[in-house]
């Protein structure tokens, strides 16, 4: 059995306790115009050129017979879509600034690698599997979880819930935690914006807290500015929480600016043409008032 990732991040702070190691696995169905993650929506794996690591020589355009590769004005160009020898004109490149912007890795490969740091995880450690999507790949996102816990490492998944209900039964056995986004509560503007309905993701978010591993559960919303992060919509996940379990832990997690500068990379326009700041400890304070006002007791809140 196979997956594909596009990331292992090491000695990470924010997925989970202690430090761990995040493997973020490629594809996500849903397309949130503000995503942190650009690079692994697309299910299928594609080049990128990292323009700080290109010197410039040439061979690339040389070597592309498409027009895949191109010299502008403003430096060497990639055009990802034309049918190139792309597995040639990465090998090519000397610098590396070609390269896949994912892998395929079988699920022994995934426990290996993640078990380079297992010197780390007996500090309150583990690993944490995160995305694009992870319950897209389910079966080899079980199997993963299901190796490492055998291995005696604790276990976490990140996840939008946007799957079928089989996919999230088939993970949670083998989840010490599990950190679920509610974005928007808003239908209508979960479509616009989150690119399809919310229904699937409550109906998970149900199915999740009313499980065995509700206190496992750490419910998620990040505060974008203009499309998450509006008292309407935080009084209305409140709400939502609070009337399926009201003990549910629910972290609210500052907007983070630095995703914009992956979007030239992906070829995808980012939201925001003015990139706005963080909000200050103040106004996240509010968001969280607002949340207590409208029934969930644990709030957290992320600087």
């Amino acid at each position: 059995m196979t997956g594909t990732i596009f990331d292992v991040r090491r000695f990470s702070t924010h997925d989970g306790g202690g430090i761990r190691t995040t493997m973020f696995m490629k594809g996500c169905p849903l397309s949130c115009v503000w995503c942190h993650n650009p690079e692994g929506i697309s299910v299928k794996p594609r080049p990128l050129h990292f323009p700080t690591k290109c010197m410039g020589c040439g061979i690339c355009c040389r070597l592309a017979e498409q027009g895949g590769m191109t010299r502008e004005e403003d430096g060497v160009r990639i055009h990802p879509d034309r049918p190139e020898d792309w597995l040639a004109l990465v090998d090519a490149c000397p610098a590396g600034a070609l390269a896949w912007d994912s892998r395929t890795v079988t699920v022994g490969q995934a426990v290996e690698e993640l078990l380079k740091d297992r010197a780390f995880f007996k500090y309150g450690g583990g690993i944490t599997l995160s995305g694009g999507e992870p319950l897209l790949q389910p079966e080899f996102a079980a199997a993963v979880l299901k190796r490492m816990q055998e291995e005696g490492v604790h276990t976490a998944m990140e996840t939008s819930l946007y799957a079928g209900s089989e996919a999230l039964r088939m993970v949670l056995p083998y989840l010490d935690l599990i950190y679920a986004d509610v974005k928007i509560c808003d239908r209508e503007r979960h479509r616009r914006y989150v690119g399809a309905s919310n229904e699937q993701i409550l109906s998970n978010l149900e199915l999740l807290l009313t499980s065995e591993k509700r206190d496992q559960a750490v419910i998620r919303t990040p505060l974008i500015p203009e499309y998450t992060a509006y008292q309407e919509n935080i009084a209305g996940i409140a709400r939502l929480l609070s009337g399926i379990y009201p003990d549910v832990t629910w972290e609210l997690l500052n907007y983070n600016p630095l995703a914009e500068a992956k979007y030239h990379l992906v070829d995808r326009e980012f939201c925001f043409k003015e990139n706005p700041g963080r909000y200050t400890a103040e106004e996240m304070e509010a968001f969280a008032r607002t949340a207590r006002e409208n029934g969930v007791r644990n709030v957290i809140v992320e600087g």
